[in-house]
């Protein structure tokens, strides 16, 4: 199942497969033969801090989509960048039942544009390109999220 959205096919559904190797540590298999497989694991003293944990993932998802999404309106916009780089500050903090929960993620991109008449020309795309990341916007509104255990 897929969208087509100008130049790339967007499958609309996919899986994740999360199968644990020992302790906290995840082996995670994506069902895109294109992407590789990661270990995602817990930081000590809990897990073995084999991969990055959860909230880091998470962290890397919101800043690579801001970052996607801005590359691909200024490509569409015909504004040569040098580079883009992105750092995401995450902060973790307790609720008021005392569990530990994302509380931010304050996103700092930085692109260079190839000369500077095309500092002007970027005005727009920093107008819109957040309202095209699938995931920030998502993170945002909060995502349904149905669970169900199954046993053995």
């Amino acid at each position: 199942m897929g969208y087509r959205a100008n130049c790339f096919t967007l499958k609309t559904e996919f899986d994740v497969i999360l199968e644990q190797i020992k302790d906290y540590a995840f082996a995670v298999t994506f069902d895109d033969e294109s992407s590789s497989n990661i270990i995602m694991d817990e930081p000590e003293p809990i897990g073995s801090d084999e991969g990055p944990s959860s909230s880091r993932l998470l962290a890397s998802a919101v800043g690579h989509c801001l970052s996607a999404s801005l590359l691909f309106c200024l490509q569409k916009s015909r504004v040569p960048v040098k580079r883009i780089s992105t750092k995401v500050h995450t902060t973790l903090a307790r609720n008021e039942t005392g569990r530990w929960r994302v509380q931010a993620l304050n996103v700092n991109v930085k692109a260079d544009p190839t000369n500077e008449a095309d500092r002007e020309r970027m005005r727009r795309c920093l107008e819109i390109f957040e309202n095209f990341c699938i995931v920030t916007q998502s993170v945002r509104k909060g995502i349904d999220v149905q669970v169900a255990v199954q046993k053995g």
